[in-house]
């Protein structure tokens, strides 16, 4: 029973590796798993200046304009161009939290942390596309408001 167990096991492992040879995957493409493959082109990259509401509390805010270009590296940071708090008069842009300014210790900074220093690793720009799926997400103060406004239901009566 055991060595037929084991070389039901066996054949299927065979199997399933030659079919995963074969397969398919919606983000990868057929880009083989030990390769990276090419990141997609940009699209319909939105660029409309509006601030976006957040979906959930301490969301990093979203980018409403076109950023392919920028340099954001160790040499220079095209963002803090604009939002830099001494660019911001001139600018007009949101200026960058004071929290990019603090070091882990909470230690205000001259200029902005290096460890809030790339932008893009919190902050997206955003594509004008159709969702891929449905989104039935709702902020927890939506719920808990809605729960704590309902009249509560009545009571039963114990079974008899």
């Amino acid at each position: 029973m055991k060595a037929l167990s084991f070389a039901a096991v066996l054949a299927l492992c065979v199997a399933g590796g030659a079919h995963a040879q074969g397969m398919i995957d919606a983000m990868r493409g057929r880009t083989p798993l030990q390769d990276e493959p090419a990141a997609p082109p940009l699209q319909n990259q939105e660029n409309k200046d509006v601030r976006r509401t957040r979906a959930f509390a301490m969301q990093p805010p979203t980018i409403p304009h076109r950023i392919d270009g920028y340099q954001v590296d160790k040499n220079a940071n095209r963002c803090m161009a604009c939002h830099a708090r001494t660019r911001i008069e001139e600018s007009k842009a949101i200026p960058v939290s004071p929290t990019h300014y603090m070091d882990r210790d909470g230690t205000i900074l001259g200029d902005i942390s290096p460890r809030r220093y790339f932008c893009t690793q919190c902050h997206v720009p955003q594509d004008e596309v159709k969702p891929l799926v449905t989104n039935t997400y709702e902020d927890f103060e939506a719920v808990r408001n809605r729960t704590t406004s309902a009249p509560a239901a009545k009571p039963r009566a114990p079974a008899r």
